[in-house]
């Protein structure tokens, strides 16, 4: 049974807003002519309504999605459980994480997880100092932790926000993956990845005076690392909240892998996924987000892929993240 229901009222924002964060997200560097011709809108009216929406905090912000792995850097993925720890430790055990140069991710979680934090390292012994240094000064607040290593995320297109469009199906994105070898970068490159990280929409012509270049140069090095597969998508951040949505992580425990690849292809079908990742080493067989409007939705899914993958899974938990503290796609350049 089909069970890829939307409801109309779910958001506070109309269709054609929908449809301009779709299109942003799938590329928020495009300008606003562009995104008009795709939505029927004309430019001046696509530039009122971003303005609209990021003045009402709908939009956060524009970041890069950059592979990071592709530049010879491992993610590490830690789950950690509190115990007895006061709101002015955990914030202080936060903010600990978020001045950490090397954060990927880090949110706090409702469930069989209170904190996540995914970490960047090109030095697997530098990361073991730094993790050592981190349980010498808050480990007696942890009740629990795990460290996994995660090494493939596949990123899907935010279909939800077109209301079971036929575009809605099969909306795989880009890939994110450490295989392969590195690819080298020159300084200037990183130091353009440093600038756009989190600020994917600043033109061209600021990037240049920033980095002391001409913009035929930043073009370029953009083009150039976009076909080597480093710069994957120019995305926009948003507030899910603001359309009544909530962001839950889902833990499957395989008992039959050799299913796991059928289970990643019937997850790629609902609009509500968002990222599915399917290799991590010391953590579940096969993780993935979902963007969900309430409890019934999310229990309407999981009971789903159970009926239809009852014989291939062992367990499955669910969490839910709460707040999203840091994202940053790249390293921090100082």
């Amino acid at each position: 049974m089909q069970i890829f229901t939307f409801d109309k009222n779910m958001d506070k924002i109309d269709l054609k807003d929908r449809k301009i964060l779709y299109h942003l997200d799938l590329n928020c560097r495009q300008s606003n002519t562009q995104i008009g011709k795709k939505v029927g809108l004309s430019k001046e009216v696509v530039y009122y309504r971003i303005k609209r929406m990021e003045e009402a905090g709908v939009i956060k912000n524009y970041w890069t999605a950059i592979n990071s792995l592709k530049l010879g850097y491992y993610a590490f993925r830690i789950y950690i459980n509190f115990l007895d720890v006061s709101s002015n430790i955990k914030n202080e055990i936060i903010r600990y994480f978020e001045n950490y140069k090397n954060v990927w991710n880090l949110q706090s979680a409702k469930g069989p997880v209170d904190f996540e934090a995914i970490l960047w390292t090109n030095d697997i012994y530098k990361f073991n100092q730094f993790w050592n240094k981190t349980l010498d000064k808050y480990g007696n607040y942890f009740e629990h932790y795990t460290v996994s290593i995660l090494t493939q995320v596949i990123c899907l297109k935010k279909s939800y926000l077109l209301y079971g469009s036929s575009k809605a199906l099969n909306s795989e994105f880009y890939t994110i993956s450490c295989s392969g070898e590195p690819v080298k970068i020159d300084e200037l490159d990183y130091h353009l990845l440093n600038e756009i990280a989190t600020n994917a929409r600043v033109p061209l012509v600021q990037l240049a005076e920033r980095l002391n270049t001409s913009s035929q140069t930043i073009n370029y090095k953009i083009r150039n690392l976009m076909k080597k597969g480093v710069i994957l998508a120019f995305r926009v951040g948003i507030d899910i909240s603001k359309l009544g949505l909530q962001n839950c992580m889902i833990d499957i425990y395989l008992k039959d892998h050799t299913k796991g690849n059928k289970i990643k292809d019937y997850l790629k079908l609902n609009p509500y996924v968002e990222n599915i990742m399917d290799m991590t080493i010391g953590w579940c067989d096969l993780n993935f987000e979902l963007v969900v409007k309430d409890i019934n939705l999310l229990t309407d899914i999981l009971d789903d892929i159970d009926g239809r993958f009852s014989s291939s899974i062992r367990k499955t938990n669910f969490w839910m993240a709460k707040k999203i503290h840091k994202e940053r796609w790249l390293p921090e350049l100082f």
